[in-house]
């Protein structure tokens, strides 16, 4: 009896912790938040543009464009990366300059015939303010968008602000090659790995520095979260998940993004056309029990792989002309079953191995791409020569640790 009453009151402790709210939730501000609640005299009588999209919300799910306009912030102009400022275009979709219907405002596209801002676009605008969701791969073009902003409000002479936001993945984890300088691009602007590791103000710190080795660097203000910590990842702050964009619908895809992305750079499917983008992976000429059995070959950790057949399509906002338009595809569906073990990059690069080793005449290589992606062509080329991915791993982390040396200076958290 006296057993029995001690399970029923551990029981009831523990039903209620579970009913408590998050305390690591109510603890959190993003760095919108501690603009609008202690930082606005920072705006004091200036004319403003900002650097926006879906994702930039208060805590409260308010618009940050909204809240400033209701304090009667100056917005002069809206400026909009990838995907656009309503979040709304599919991937690789152009886009124009428009007056939003909403509010009047004029928004420049960062993502159109230029990537960034031209002086005629800020001629009116003595104050940018960066808030955008970042998802902590260095191929997410919206980190390269911020590299560009810094460029122009060093080359313009106008402060910047980035408001800072958790990196979803959190701080600790750092994987993947570090970029090679001489395969720069929009989706790979800087020498950082695959994998950063870092917030968005972070980042903007450090590409401040970059841009100071040519041209003078950005009059830039980080302006901070509270209650954030590097080992939180996304499920840790329990904020909704906002779709940073049409094809990252949920956290595990954040989760999974960063290794089978690499897909683009090749023939096979990443999902693009599906419901399941990045969570499933095929082509017609895979036999799906063939690549699991490839893949349990080698060391894999805290992702379950299953088969899965489907059949890519146009999907409006999200994508067009998808790889195999209509036709069967056979692959795996990848689920994560431990966070803390699944390492994305390194799957990423098994995986690849895996399909180049069993389909020598049906797999390739989108070569230019690939290796943009990536960072290098030196990892292309190795597993093209069917090196084993162990050692292909093995040969970024030299740089890699280097990087991470290097990164520490730049950590705010």
């Amino acid at each position: 009896m006296e057993f029995f009453k001690i399970f029923l009151i551990c029981f009831c402790l523990s039903a209620a912790c579970k009913c408590q709210p998050s305390v690591k939730n109510s603890e959190i501000l993003f760095g919108a938040d501690i603009l609008i609640k202690e930082n606005l005299d920072l705006l004091k009588n200036k004319n403003v543009g900002l650097i926006i999209n879906q994702t930039s919300l208060l805590k409260n799910g308010t618009p940050l464009l909204d809240s400033l306009m209701k304090i009667g912030i100056n917005v002069k102009a809206i400026f909009a990366p990838e995907h656009g400022f309503r979040g709304q275009n599919a991937a690789g979709e152009l886009l124009e300059d428009l007056i939003d219907d909403d509010t009047g405002i004029k928004v420049y596209s960062l993502y159109g015939t230029e990537k960034k801002p031209m002086t005629v676009m800020l001629k009116d605008v003595d104050l940018l303010i960066f808030d955008i969701q970042d998802i902590g791969s260095r191929f997410y073009t919206y980190i390269s968008t911020l590299y560009y902003i810094i460029e122009a409000s060093a080359e313009n002479n106008i402060p910047l602000i980035v408001l800072d936001r958790p990196n979803p993945l959190g701080g600790l984890n750092v994987e993947g090659p570090v970029l090679n300088k001489n395969f720069k691009s929009f989706i790979g602007i800087a020498e950082i790995p695959v994998l950063h590791g870092m917030t968005i103000g972070e980042l903007a710190n450090l590409f401040n520095d970059d841009v100071k080795k040519s041209i003078n660097g950005a009059e830039l203000t980080v302006v901070k979260m509270s209650g954030w910590k590097r080992n939180f990842d996304w499920e840790d702050i329990n904020y909704n998940w906002v779709s940073t964009s049409p094809n990252i619908p949920d956290f595990e895809t954040a989760l999974i993004y960063p290794g089978t992305c690499l897909l683009e750079g090749t023939n096979i499917s990443e999902g693009r056309g599906t419901e399941s983008p990045f969570k499933i992976i095929g082509a017609p000429f895979i036999n799906s029990d063939d690549l699991i059995s490839a893949l349990n070959n080698y060391e894999l950790h805290g992702v379950l792989i299953s088969d899965v057949s489907f059949i890519p399509g146009d999907i409006p906002g999200k994508t067009t002309d998808p790889k195999f338009e209509n036709e069967q595809c056979n692959g795996i569906k990848i689920q994560i079953t431990d966070k803390e073990k699944f390492k994305p990059v390194e799957f990423g690069i098994k995986l690849i191995c895996s399909l180049n080793k069993l389909y020598p005449n049906d797999f390739q290589f989108r070569k230019d791409h690939f290796d943009k992606l990536i960072g290098s062509n030196y990892i292309r080329e190795m597993i093209s020569d069917g090196i084993h991915p162990d050692s292909i791993i093995n040969s970024w982390q030299k740089k890699l640790d280097q990087f991470k040396e290097k990164r520490k200076t730049y950590l705010l958290y």
